[in-house]
């Protein structure tokens, strides 16, 4: 069998509603290494919040920030960061209705607020602390994405900036602000002309509506048993949910591991 390129997204996936990896996708994991198959970690986080997951399971390439930031063995190979007077605008905007953001670089994030309980309410669910208040930080760094905080009702807001960016909703009061057209699937192709590898020899497992493009794309599309709906309607496979052994599941009726 041809060595296939698999993208592993985290929340939900990888990680149970606890935040834990099971142990049955931690040997589905040593089984497709053993293999030779190529793994990356595919998500929404940033990097410095991807780095607990490599270090368990032993991984060494991620694609970070739904797709703005992909990096294979320790080599950067695409960088996709928002633009400074783009950001500029869209925190005015935010700031005149009382929206807290984010702001994502590549070793950190800052919020343009000091202390706000949405920002702990999102934040917390990625078992992670409410980030430092510094508004100089997104004037002065490259930032691949940003955390807008308010409720769905409200985007409408920033109807204004659609044009450039995309939004999408990983929290009832939290969506991700990502440049147009950045998605997963954008940084898989990077991973493709670097390895040299065709559409239909790549795999991807997700969960969410930051999963879209990536299932879509690939040439086998997994949705987990506890996706959403909408995930499960384009994936080519549905598996059972992350905490009853969903990954192991769809690699072994795959064909890609053994029991």
């Amino acid at each position: 069998m041809k060595k296939k390129v698999i993208f592993f997204d985290i929340d939900g996936t990888l990680y149970d509603h606890d935040k834990k990896i099971p142990e049955s996708t931690k040997r589905a994991v040593r089984l497709l290494k053993e293999k030779g198959h190529h793994l990356f970690i595919a998500s929404g986080r940033s990097p410095f919040l991807i780095q607990p997951v490599l270090e368990e399971l032993g991984l060494g390439s991620f694609i970070a920030y739904n797709g703005q930031y992909v990096l294979h063995k320790g080599d950067v190979i695409y960088r996709n960061p928002l633009k400074q007077e783009l950001m500029e605008k869209i925190y005015e905007t935010a700031d005149h209705h009382d929206h807290p953001l984010v702001f994502m670089g590549e070793e950190t994030m800052k919020a343009s607020v000091p202390n706000h309980p949405f920002i702990h309410e999102g934040i917390g669910t990625l078992k992670t602390e409410h980030p430092e208040h510094d508004l100089s930080f997104f004037k002065e760094h490259d930032i691949y994405q940003m955390l807008l905080f308010c409720k769905a009702e409200e985007e409408d807001q920033y109807e204004a900036f659609r044009e450039e960016i995309d939004l999408v909703r990983w929290h009832e009061v939290s969506t991700d602000v990502l440049p147009k057209g950045g998605s997963k699937a954008e940084g898989i192709k990077r991973v493709m002309e670097r390895l040299s590898y065709d559409q239909k020899d790549t795999v991807a497992f997700g969960d969410g509506l930051n999963d879209r493009e990536m299932i879509s794309f690939v040439g086998t599309g997994v949705a987990m048993g506890n996706a959403v709906n909408e995930l499960k309607q384009l994936a080519d496979f549905v598996t059972k949910p992350v905490d009853e052994g969903g990954i192991f599941h769809a690699l072994t009726e795959l064909g890609l591991i053994e029991e």
